[in-house]
Order: C-alpha cells, then sequence, then structure tokens
C-alpha cells in the first residue's frame, strides 16, 4: 500500500472521534481527499470506516434506552431511499470533489457551531415532532451524504440542537443510527458503479486501522479528551481540506 501513513492518520481520528462519540467521516473524506484517490474509491472507503466506528456506538445508545424509533423512524425512512439515490448518481470526477470541497466547508462550519447546553435542557414534549419536516430534513441530508460518502450525521446534529427537536443525548443517539443506516444505504448504491481496479487491500488495512483506533477510544471514553475542543480543531482541519480540494477543482479558485 501507497502512503502508510494515511493507517496512522486514520487510526487516529477513529481513536479521537470514538472517545467523543463521534463517527469521522468527514475527516476521513478530508484526508483521501487530499491524497487524491480515485473518487469512487474514496467514497466507499469513507461510509465503510463511517459503519465501522459507530456502530458500537449505535449498540450502547440502544441499550441504554436513548434511542427514540418514533421519532427517529420519519428521520431514516426518508434518509435511506435518498442516500441509495445518491450514491447511484453518476457524476464526474471534477463535480465530485467540487461537492465533496463545498461539503466539507459546510461540515467545518456546522462542527465549529456550538448550542449552548442550556438552551435545549428543556423541551416542549406537548409539540409533537412534525413527521413530514423530518422526513424531509432526513431525505435532504441522506441525498447529499449519499454523493459525498458521508454518514450525514455531521450535518443532522446541529440542525437537531437548533431546532431544539430533543435532549443532547437523545440527539447524539439519533444522529449515530443516521449516520449508521445512511452509510448502509450509501454502500449498496455504490455496488452497481464499483470501478474493477478499485484497491480492496488498502481498504481492508485502513478498516482494521479505524476498528483498532474506534476500539481503543471508545474504550478509554471522552473523560481524556474536551470535546468542544476536538470539533473546533477537526473543524479547521476540514475547512482547509475542504479549501485544497476546491483550489485544485474550481477555476476561480486556482
Amino acid at each position: 500500500m501507497q502512503h502508510w501513513e494515511i493507517m496512522i492518520l486514520f487510526f487516529i481520528i477513529s481513536f479521537v472521534y470514538a472517545s467523543v462519540g463521534f463517527g469521522g467521516g468527514s475527516s476521513y473524506l478530508a484526508v483521501l481527499a487530499i491524497y487524491a484517490l480515485p473518487f469512487k474509491e474514496i467514497r466507499l472507503t469513507a461510509l465503510i470506516c463511517n459503519i465501522i466506528v459507530v456502530t458500537g456506538g449505535t449498540i450502547i445508545y440502544i441499550r441504554k434506552k436513548q434511542v427514540d424509533w418514533e421519532k427517529i423512524l420519519p428521520l431514516v425512512i426518508g434518509s435511506i431511499p435518498m442516500a441509495f439515490l445518491g450514491a447511484m448518481l453518476k457524476i464526474s470526477r471534477d463535480i465530485f470533489f467540487i461537492i465533496l470541497g463545498c461539503s466539507l466547508l459546510l461540515a467545518a462550519i456546522f462542527l465549529w457551531i456550538k448550542t449552548k447546553t442550556e438552551e435545549i435542557n428543556f423541551i416542549d414534549q406537548s409539540k409533537p415532532a412534525s413527521k413530514i419536516k423530518n422526513g424531509l430534513l432526513g431525505g435532504g441530508i441522506g441525498f447529499l451524504s449519499g454523493m459525498v460518502g458521508i454518514g450525514g450525521g455531521i450535518f443532522l446534529a446541529p440542525v437537531l440542537n437548533l431546532m431544539k427537536w430533543d435532549h443532547p443525548r437523545k440527539i447524539a443517539a439519533t444522529a449515530s443510527v443516521f449516520i449508521l443506516v445512511n452509510s448502509i444505504a450509501g454502500i449498496a448504491g455504490q455496488l452497481s458503479q464499483l470501478p474493477t481496479d478499485i484497491n480492496i487491500k488498502r481498504i481492508l488495512l485502513l478498516c482494521m486501522a479505524v476498528l483498532a483506533g474506534g476500539q481503543i477510544g471508545s474504550r478509554l471514553g471522552a473523560v481524556k479528551f474536551n470535546p468542544l475542543m476536538i470539533r473546533r480543531i477537526t473543524a479547521i482541519l476540514v475547512f482547509v481540506a475542504g479549501f485544497e480540494v476546491l483550489s485544485k477543482h474550481v477555476d476561480w479558485f486556482k
């Protein structure tokens, strides 16, 4: 495998993200985009790594009964087919990288935003959640996620926090489930157009790196890292990666 340092970067990303309850999809994409690997392989690799890191967290949230299926289902039902369609959409290499660059810049902004916890301590449960609104939100984020190759939680969680959709822990649980199902749907959508020369060995090695990093990080727990600090550092790195991607594929950036 060329660029063995990517394995080290993926291990560190999954270790840090898992320790604070995140998945790391946007950072995987950022690293792979900087190395200019084949774009179809970039999407597939990021989604598989997402699944590996986020599955454990999803199981924990379900066991702790933090998952409100009644509220989550409209988001998921809207997102799964749209993520599948987004992944199936045939786009050129340059268009992909332009969408990816813009998505990374947007993700960096969302990562930087922090909704004050005290602002969402009280949730008015008397107002039933709009299933149509949740379905449209899930569908929109799901379609973008499928095209780019992310789980979508990086967009969903901040939006739900700003909407005061539910308490922070339940929003985190919702994002975890959302990332998992979107990543699976995205991979399913990509299967019909995967190139024959895809580097399976590289993907497997990167999966092993995030499996090890994610397991160690989740066991150490968030006490070792400040989640806000991780979000802000990641936001800067993702922003730089987004700008770098656009600078190579958009004329007016050159």
